[in-house]
């Protein structure tokens, strides 16, 4: 519930405080009396648009803020929002709007957190809802309607919904994987073909280690070179060990040193290790001979195994080119078209069973718009009954009101189309509403509208009327009136009207009215006229009601004796001014301006009439 309105320069308005009630608030004043103004600040304020022009000339800022009194489901969500309370009860919504050097500037606040559009946009639609004529559009859209149908039949309809929409997801995402699947099918052959056939390539030749081309290269440089090898290593025998050219091979001399060196050891033992490292040597020389020997006879020359080598080199190389360029790379990219070859031979789904898969997810589809189809046809039975009894009252006894629930392709919000037909006169046909409603009409539709969500479904604590009375007058405009206060039972009801019968019923009543003003324009005692031409004339008197500052505030003693003295420091500006008319004379002076725009002796006996009235109907 709306539990009160502060705004400051805002449009026409400086400065105002409103505390609303329970039950039906009515706002009433002559037409342009600004009265649209504060229901523009509650738009705004809870998310609506905004524009430089709801902030009030010569100002730089404006605020609105509103409190309301939440529910424990409110409170709750606020919680989930990390949003914490003010007190037990209370959400404060404010909003500041602010002229930048290029744009207009915007702070939305909750109980004083920094709040974004779509959280308060949520926080909205849990606190308010305004109904007005120009939602004549909004609710022709066949979206709508059948959005409204689903929120009329309930939780079991809204939970229907949700599983429609989740195998309206599934179902999609089954069918972009087949297509994908379908588009890709032939890229998928080709680079089978080509896969099959690297890795039969590579295959076919065995690769195995990364080293082999090298040690290729060393066994075919031996290979082509036996013969001179026998013929080195037999001549590197003769030097080391046995000379058959008539020379002295190494190991006859470091023989004869050796046993030079022995004798000499005999007068002098500190030449012992030179002779063990001349042993040493002799003993090495006899290995190297015999090994280099024993290598130059085991050489033979093999033309068959050379010829293999070469043809192995050359298909080695051949493979390098076209998969390496080294053998490692060669090896490492057999291994990739190895393993994504078994990918697209068997890893993947086939077509057939992707195809079995989406038309499981279309049957679920199909099922789950039925059943809310199903359930989209009881609540839009409920709802014809419902509306046409809601309606017989405003004086369309003969009104009929039909659901046409006609099939679609399926999609995220169901196989349905919904469309109401409507038929206010007698013999007329059932026709799309758009077609058939008057503004009287209309607005009486809009209202049993609501008051038939009221009462099936848990809706908002505060319902905003916008004029809903236009296009309607006398028996009419008194079963409106009833309607709004059977409507203020279960919610709060705040209702911008020009009917002194609707403005009888209020349980709070407040009347809106433009007043001119003498407006210091600036904080300052310095006395200079006011630029432009909207100055107070200086032989004109200055009335101390109509003074005020520039903030809104009264005037100091010695702002007002400087202004008796220059005049033309005031500027003349028109506010909007917002009274509870909290008597019952009061009452009755407002009801008699509406009905008869002056406040003759008929027009107070008829409001007197009127309150009356009022006062015995809410008792019954």
């Amino acid at each position: 519930m709306l539990l009160s309105l502060r705004i400051n320069n805002f449009a026409l308005i400086d400065q105002l405080e409103l505390d609303f009630g329970a039950g039906l608030n009515v706002l009433t004043g002559e037409t342009g009396a600004g009265k649209s103004i504060i229901l523009d600040a509650i738009d705004v304020v809870l998310g609506g648009k905004a524009s430089s022009r709801f902030i009030r000339t010569g100002s730089q800022r404006a605020m609105v803020e509103a409190t309301f009194r939440g529910d424990p489901a409110l409170l709750a969500w606020l919680s989930e929002q990390e949003i914490e309370r003010l007190d037990e009860e209370s959400v404060v919504c404010s909003r500041e709007l602010a002229i930048g050097q290029s744009s207009l500037r915007s702070r939305s606040r909750v109980n004083g957190v920094l709040v974004n559009r779509q959280l308060l946009e949520q926080l909205r639609d849990r606190l308010v809802e305004i109904t007005a004529q120009g939602q004549t559009v909004q609710l022709m859209a066949p979206a709508l309607q059948r959005g409204l149908i689903d929120l009329y039949g309930g939780t079991a309809t809204l939970q229907q919904r949700e599983q429609v929409a989740a195998a309206y997801l599934t179902s999609q995402e089954a069918l972009n994987t087949l297509e994908k699947r379908r588009q890709s099918e032939k890229q998928r052959w080709q680079r089978l073909d080509l896969l099959e056939y690297q890795a039969k390539e590579l295959g076919t030749i065995q690769l195995t280690d990364a080293d082999e081309l090298e040690q290729l290269e060393h066994e075919r440089q031996r290979l082509s070179h036996v013969v001179d090898l026998q013929q080195l290593s037999y001549k590197v025998y003769q030097g080391l060990y046995q000379n058959d050219q008539g020379g002295t091979a190494c190991a006859d001399l470091l023989g004869d040193a050796e046993a030079t060196l022995s004798d000499m050891v005999r007068y002098d033992d500190q030449l012992q290790p030179l002779l063990d490292l001349v042993n040493a040597a002799l003993a090495q020389v006899v290995e190297a001979s015999h090994q280099i020997n024993t290598y130059g006879d085991g050489l033979e020359t093999d033309p068959e195994r050379l010829q293999e080598v070469e043809e192995r080199i050359v298909a080695l190389k051949q493979i390098c080119r076209k998969y390496g360029p080294t053998l490692a790379e060669a090896i490492a990219y057999y291994q990739q078209v190895q393993a994504e070859l078994a990918q697209l031979q068997g890893a993947g789904e086939s077509l057939e069973d992707l195809e079995k898969q989406y038309q499981v997810c279309l049957e679920t589809l199909t099922k789950t718009c039925q059943e809310l189809t199903t359930l989209r046809q009881q609540a839009a039975a409920k709802l014809e009954s419902h509306l046409v009894g809601e309606l017989k009252p405003l004086a369309m006894e003969k009104v009929q009101f039909q659901v046409q629930i006609t099939p679609i392709q399926p999609t995220a919000t169901g196989a349905d189309q919904v469309t109401f037909y409507f038929s206010p006169n007698p013999g007329e046909p059932l026709q799309p509403l758009a077609a058939t409603a008057s503004g009287g009409e209309m607005s009486r539709f809009l209202l049993a509208l609501k008051a038939s969500f009221s009462n099936a479904t848990d809706t908002l604590g505060t319902l905003i009327f916008d004029e809903i009375d236009v296009g309607v007058s006398g028996r009419v405009a008194q079963a409106i009136a009833l309607k709004l206060h059977h409507l203020s039972f279960q919610h709060q009801v705040l209702c911008v009207t020009h009917q002194p019968l609707i403005a009888a019923m209020a349980d709070r009543h407040f009347r809106v009215d433009k007043q001119v003003i003498d407006q210091i324009p600036v904080p300052t005692t310095t006395k200079s006229p006011t630029k432009g031409n909207d100055k107070t004339d200086p032989q004109e008197p200055i009335n101390p009601d109509r003074l005020t500052r520039w903030d809104g505030q009264s005037p100091t003693q010695q702002e007002t004796e400087t202004l008796a003295i220059d005049s033309p420091l005031l500027e003349t500006r028109t506010v909007v001014r917002v009274r509870l008319l909290d008597t019952h004379l009061t009452r009755r002076e407002e009801i008699a301006q509406l009905a008869g725009g002056h406040s003759a002796t008929e027009a107070i006996a008829f409001a007197e009439s009127l309150l009356t009235q009022a006062a015995n109907q809410r008792q019954n």
